[in-house]
């Protein structure tokens, strides 16, 4: 048997040497996260789900804090601003009070100008018609429009019309004016809810037979705003001690997005129905999902027959038709035709819109039963009602915020929609679905009635859609970073 010899002393002391003298020990630490910590650390690095944030932060500004700043009334109507666009001309040219065209009258037609800054002076006339000697007499303003023409052979009296684009024979004159009921009478006064801009009349000479003749007489118009001194100074577009001469310029009051087809601003509207509309899109959730997470929670936590009968009595309530029901609520409110429905709407989301919910907690509840800690919370002696809050539901938020966020923009549109056909909010109460429908009627000649309400209902949704998908990522454990 061989015998290994001694290690040599010098050659055990190098064999040892620390290895810290040579290498740096590096150490891996990873910050503690809590649950919630993780999650808005992921939410921030959504930047869509954050800017969706930012949009909803300042629409609950815009509906709280935007009546304070533009202080009008949104049902006060500016009758000299009807269904005006944005940014449409304000200006206003002052003229008399209206005095009726008397029959011994004889004025003398003036020529159309313009002024060297491009805007039109007092005295917007047009040429006469070269072979029919249509004029317009006077100044063409919202006030009035003053026609004349030459008597015309065969004529028993003439039919008037106007239209907003150039008449290319008979059924194209636009709307009837009137008729002057007789030969000699060969003149008109328009005063029929005129409005700034170029119009075209007709005049129309009519045979004994009371039949329209073929030929006609037409005449462009370029009308400009006017206002009286008076209703001026009423509307307080005038300075006090101000006296401006007639002809001078003054401007209308000042609506950013415009007034609808009564005259009212379109911004104040938009933000007195941004409080019904969020009201009805915001508290509707929080109760139908609360409502929801009870019930599903004490199903899935009692579980068998309980559970089994409750997910039935669910599955009842998704088959009831909701329209159906909101008539009947409707009803039962004593809520007439052209009153607005707010609490029979939040009634019935509440009662049929729950269901939804009850399954994602019951399913949630379930599965979170089962876990250790809860059964070891159990063995110890925990009470049922402190196990489901103090374990359970807390371990199902994530899936209640997610559910809550996506509900909200469904509301909101549920809203939108029955107010759209006349089953929600109506007028004069204003959201933005009864905005949108009364902006329907108008949407081929004033479409920003309907244009802002619609934008702000794809907006809200939107929003809400994108922060609910933002949340439903960063809220998901399996999602969770593990750097």
């Amino acid at each position: 048997m061989t015998q290994t010899a001694p290690a040599d002393p010098a050659m055990m002391d190098g064999a040892f040497d620390p290895l810290h003298s040579e290498l740096r020990i590096q150490a891996l630490t990873r910050p503690s996260l809590s649950y919630w910590q993780d999650a808005w650390k992921r939410l921030k690095a959504n930047k869509r789900a954050i800017l969706s944030l930012y949009i909803i932060i300042a629409m609950l500004l815009f509906t709280a804090l935007g009546p304070q700043v533009w202080r009008v009334n949104p049902a006060e109507q500016d009758l000299l601003q009807i269904s005006s666009p944005p940014g449409a001309d304000r200006s206003a040219i002052l003229v008399a009070p209206y005095v009726p065209w008397a029959v011994e009258e004889a004025p003398t037609p003036v020529t159309q100008s313009d002024a060297p800054d491009g805007t039109q002076t007092p005295a917007v006339v047009t040429a006469p018609a070269a072979d029919a000697g249509l004029e317009l007499v006077g100044t063409a303003t919202t006030q009035m429009v003053r026609l004349k023409w030459n008597a015309m052979p065969g004529a028993a009296d003439y039919a008037v019309y106007r239209n907003i684009i150039p008449a290319k024979g008979p059924g194209t004159y636009g709307l009837p004016l009137g008729n002057t009921d007789s030969a000699e009478v060969t003149r008109f006064e328009d005063l029929l809810d005129l409005r700034a801009g170029t119009t075209y009349y007709s005049v129309v000479p009519v045979d004994q037979t009371g039949a329209e003749m073929p030929q006609s007489i037409n005449l462009k118009v370029d009308v400009v705003n006017s206002i009286t001194m008076e209703e001026a100074r009423a509307r307080r577009l005038l300075k006090d001690g101000e006296t401006p001469e007639l002809g001078s310029t003054v401007n209308f009051a000042l609506h950013p997005m415009g007034t609808d087809y009564l005259g009212r601003d379109m911004l104040a509207r938009l933000m007195q129905g941004a409080r019904v509309s969020l009201f009805i899109g915001i508290v509707a959730p929080l109760l139908f999902v609360m409502f929801g997470v009870v019930y599903g929670s004490m199903a899935g936590f009692i579980g068998g027959k309980v559970d089994q009968l409750m997910m039935r009595f669910a599955d009842f309530v998704v088959a009831l038709p909701f329209l159906l029901f909101m008539i009947l609520f409707k009803i039962a409110f004593g809520i007439g035709p052209g009153e607005s429905g707010i609490m029979p709407l939040i009634v019935a989301m509440v009662i049929l819109l729950w269901p939804s919910t009850a399954r994602l907690v019951r399913g949630q509840i379930l599965q979170v039963r089962e876990e250790a800690y809860v059964n070891a919370a159990r063995l110890l002696g925990a009470r049922t009602g402190y196990l489901v809050m103090r374990h359970m539901i807390p371990n199902t938020m994530g899936v209640i915020l997610v559910t809550l966020t996506f509900a909200i923009p469904s509301a909101i549109f549920t809203e939108a929609f029955l107010s759209f056909i006349g089953m929600g909010v109506a007028a004069p109460t204003a959201s933005w679905g009864s905005m949108s429908n009364d902006g329907i009627k108008t949407m081929l000649t004033h479409p920003h009635e309907l244009f802002f309400p619609a934008l702000m209902i794809s907006i809200t949704v939107l929003a809400f859609n994108l922060l609910g998908d933002g949340l439903r990522d960063a809220l998901d454990a399996k999602m969770r970073s593990r750097e």
